[in-house]
């Protein structure tokens, strides 16, 4: 134990700066192979090199390190792999906003190696942010096997992972439909573009047909494609265009004509059942495209601006000013029918945050379904369980429906495709190192997507393609936390990936954390101002008590509402389990063997030192199968619930009997408390690290050169088995402290301070009851503050004055006021109260009664208002049930 005086308040800065240097240096986080001994292992979800901390990252990294310490605890060898991503569109575009804004240079004016060179610099300067912060948080990631997704070793994995699959025909390089990006000017996979549904406008217009005799009436929200269609399709068996198929229409706003074509594109029952055909800019009309040998006319610039195929009236204009132009035009034209107002989905740029462009690009592709097999059937088998488990239905769906996934990208920054080609003979080739053929040769200028060497992560940081001794022990890992929105990016490629390379899976339960929520119901975010820096949260709050705290309001699956105000909870929790410890070690000297019970005659125990005891154990294999299950947020309730208040608010208020009573009466009292203090200690260390460390070196449970991360964790295997302990006793117990907090209540009710003595009279409901009251008579008098306490199987004699009771369980506990209050004042004082309370009530059922006070106010307005009103009942019964315990 600790000689010097134990502060009085948990300075949460202190014992962080302390503690986590130590770990470190000690190699506590760093798992070591070895035959014969399970292994548990998990991987980071890399966060961006770019990034800094954020309540998501608080929430996903929390839940890691809650697993992770607790299976070292079990005894298990455990490695948490950590790293980051090289994020490579936005790192990129931070770089060159960063040279921008320093020095008005632009990536293209430095030059490809110059601005890969500026990257390196800023990565090895400014990267390591998050993972310093991760620090901040306790997270005990195993930092000697830190990798980086552009590291050597896992550039050579990505490699050899292309070349493979290329020589395999799953890599291909083709002409097909892409997603665009007109602001960060690449191709961006199915996954990467976000729908929102935005107002828009239908704007239908007039297609001269080129005889003369009429026009077609087409519909779309795009007019300014119309200088890449090629031609107009209508439904094969609509009458009213058949005779019109093999036609021609005049382009309008061109001199260009297009055929009227036949395909069951086209629905009649839709529009006026014409549909223009853009082959270059649309995914559909791509197919129809390709069924009729359409021409391909691609009328925008990477940038996003109309390129020299929309003529010169248009050429140049961003391809929102081109739409205003084209909608003036064709007015002033006289081909305009009408304008409709709409609300449409419309794809965004992920990273962008623009509208994106769809057309026909060349670039390299992997085709996925036969890789979506075996995952698949990983999933479908148990092999592989989601947790919660109404995410295997999403994942189905999309690898169902998987497309193949376009893998090229138009920036600089990330593993650049190794591909050569030659000028001079047209010839591709593909391999691990450039060419040593004669001849020129230059390699692709293109990069492959980030989640192409993300979805390697669980394998590639462990040394593969080598046979190493981590992959031999810790692959395939053991669990995955992630969020659900990367299912598609991530999840699935990587259970793809391990199939496919490992010839196993890479993990076997995925942990799919809950979205965080303002208390507005919004999503946290820079642009709302709602989105805390958890920095600034762990400066105020401590680490522990915001870990703490985020997990108790994560309910598995449903959406977390928080706020800063929260963390108090975990924070006053840190300080009630401080106060306990240092109240018990004001009682005189901690013990070794107390923390264990050794020296303990166990048949000597009393029921309050057996309950809490029993309390304990179930505890801990609650937390255990809760863990199991992966419901955190049920642990740290258990948690608690039973260190707030079964531990301190009514075993340690019982036990100060028996440490007045000094002896071995003390002794005993001391060794118990020792134990629970103990146990709490080793339940509570993943979810609370630095405090829990802090104070098993405080109460002298471990030498200087110990950790209680190396110490063994509480399960029902390891329980404490106590003799003559039963359901009846622990009932007996536990209603007896319900008997105490009446009875407190009842003072609490009058106004009479709990320092003031009182009787009671309890009326026991059997003579189990009563025989098992008298016996804690002592405790009982102790814990409400007794002058005396009479215990009978017999009510309160009315006669000898006013007495207020209230029931519970083992009886009904009564407090005479004679001495105590004037009933009189007591009376007039409630009756005042009752009449105030129903005017407060009035006012506000009136006001959730106004029509107009419901339709203009806020939600959260009218739920507060709510809350009010129903608050005011409440203590509107309770101010009723009071006078009518005085008449």
């Amino acid at each position: 134990m600790s000689t010097t005086e134990m502060p009085k308040a948990y300075e949460a800065a202190d014992v962080e700066k302390k503690w986590y240097p130590i770990w470190e240096s000690r190699g506590y986080f760093h798992g070591k192979p070895t035959e014969g001994k399970e292994h548990y292992s998990v991987v980071i979800p890399p966060p961006n090199v770019t990034g800094v901390l954020h309540l998501g990252h608080v929430l996903n990294n929390t839940l890691q390190d809650i697993l992770v310490r607790r299976h070292r605890m079990l005894g298990h060898e455990v490695s948490w792999f950590p790293g980051t991503d090289h994020a490579g569109l936005a790192t990129e575009r931070k770089v060159e906003r960063v040279m921008l804004e320093k020095e008005n240079v632009t990536r293209e004016q430095l030059g490809r190696e110059a601005f890969i060179n500026r990257v390196w610099e800023w990565k090895n300067e400014y990267g390591g942010t998050i993972i310093q912060q991760l620090r901040r948080l306790g997270t005990s990631c195993d930092w000697e096997r830190e990798r980086f997704t552009m590291d050597e070793g896992l550039s050579h994995a990505v490699r050899k992972v292309f070349v493979e699959l290329y020589n395999k025909g799953v890599i291909y390089r083709g002409s097909r439909m892409i997603n665009w990006c007109p602001v960060s000017k690449t191709a961006l996979s199915d996954e990467e573009v976000i729908y929102k549904e935005i107002n828009g406008k239908f704007y239908h217009y007039q297609y001269p047909l080129s005889d003369g005799s009429g026009a077609l009436v087409i519909a779309t929200t795009r007019p300014e494609t119309m200088f890449g269609d090629t031609a107009v399709a209508v439904h094969p068996d609509d009458e009213r265009y058949q005779h019109m198929i093999g036609k021609t229409v005049d382009l309008p706003l061109t001199d260009r004509k297009i055929p009227i074509i036949a395909d069951f594109h086209a629905d009649p029952t839709k529009g006026t059942g014409c549909v223009k055909i853009t082959p270059a800019h649309d995914p559909n009309d791509y197919e129809v495209g390709q069924r009729h040998n359409l021409p391909m006319i691609n009328i925008m610039n990477p940038d996003g601006t109309m390129n020299s195929r929309s003529g010169v009236d248009y050429q140049g204009l961003d391809r929102f000013e081109c739409r205003k132009k084209v909608i003036a035009d064709l007015e002033k034209a006289g081909l305009m029918v009408k304008i409709e107002d709409i609300v449409h989905s419309v794809g965004y740029s992920e990273r962008g945050d623009v509208p994106i462009e769809t057309l026909v690009s060349e670039q390299w592709f992997a085709r996925m379904n036969e890789l979506a097999k075996p995952a698949m059937e990983a999933v479908r088998d148990g092999k592989i369980k989601f947790y919660p488990e109404r995410w295997t239905k999403t994942y189905f769906h999309w690898m169902e429906n998987i497309k193949d996934w376009c893998i090229s990208r138009q920036v600089w920054w990330g593993h650049r495709i190794p591909a050569w080609y030659n000028d001079e003979t047209g010839e591709i080739y593909v391999g691990m190192d450039a060419p040593e053929k004669n001849g020129t040769w230059r390699q692709e200028e293109d990069v492959l997507d980030t989640w192409f060497s993300s979805w390697l992560w669980p394998f590639s940081v462990m040394g593969w393609p080598e046979k190493t001794s981590e992959l031999k022990m810790f692959y395939p890992t053991t669990d995955l936390v992630t969020g659900p929105d990367i299912i598609f990016f991530w999840v699935a490629r990587m259970i793809m990936a391990g199939c496919e390379f490992m010839d196993e899976i890479p993990f076997r339960n995925v942990y799919f954390t809950s979205i965080i929520r303002d208390e507005q119901g919004r999503k946290l975010s820079k642009s709302l101002g709602n989105s805390p820096d958890p920095i600034d949260v762990i400066n105020t709050y401590g680490a522990d008590a915001l870990r703490f705290s985020i997990i108790y309001i994560a309910p598995t699956g449903i959406d977390i509402r928080y706020s800063n105000e929260k963390c108090e909870l975990g924070r006053n929790f840190a300080n009630k389990l401080w106060n306990a410890c240092r109240f018990r070690r004001l009682q005189g000297n901690t013990s070794l063997a107390f923390r264990d019970l050794n020296g303990i005659a166990l048949n000597k125990l009393t029921p309050d030192e057996k309950w809490i005891i029993q309390r304990i154990n179930w505890m801990a294999a609650e937390v255990n199968q809760m863990l199991d299950e992966y419901r955190f947020d049920h642990a740290v309730h258990c948690i608690y619930d039973v260190v707030w208040g079964d531990f301190c608010d009514l075993f340690i208020e019982s036990s100060k009997v028996r440490l007045r009573n000094g002896g071995e009466n003390k002794e005993q009292a001391l060794a118990v408390l020792d134990f629970a203090i103990w146990r709490i200690l080793l339940l509570l260390h993943p979810f609370m690290p630095y405090i829990t460390e802090e104070l098993a070196h405080q109460m002298g449970f471990l030498n200087d050169d110990e950790s209680i991360m190396k110490a063994e964790y509480p399960t029902a295997c390891n329980a404490v088995e106590i003799p003559d302990t039963d359901e009846q006793l622990m009932r007996l117990v536990r209603g007896k402290f319900e008997i105490a907090a009446a009875g407190r209540n009842l003072k609490a009710s009058y106004d009479i301070p709990n320092g003031k003595k009182a009787d009671y009279h309890i009326k026991a409901v059997n003579p189990e009851a009563a025989e098992f009251l008298k016996s804690e008579t002592d405790s009982l008098t102790f814990l409400v503050n007794a002058g005396n306490i009479t215990i009978s199987l017999d009510g309160w004699d009315a006669s000898a004055g006013v007495a207020p009771s209230v029931m519970a369980e083992l009886g009904t506990i009564y407090l005479p006021l004679k001495d105590l209050v004037d009933v009189n004042n007591e009376l007039k004082k409630l009756t005042d109260q009752k009449k105030q309370l129903q005017g407060w009530i009035k006012g506000s059922e009136a006001k959730l009664s106004n029509q107009g006070f419901l339709a203009k106010a806020p939600e959260n307005v009218i739920n507060e208002a709510k809350e009010h009103l129903d608050g005011l009942k409440l203590k509107l019964a309770r101010t009723e049930e009071l006078i009518a315990s005085l008449g």
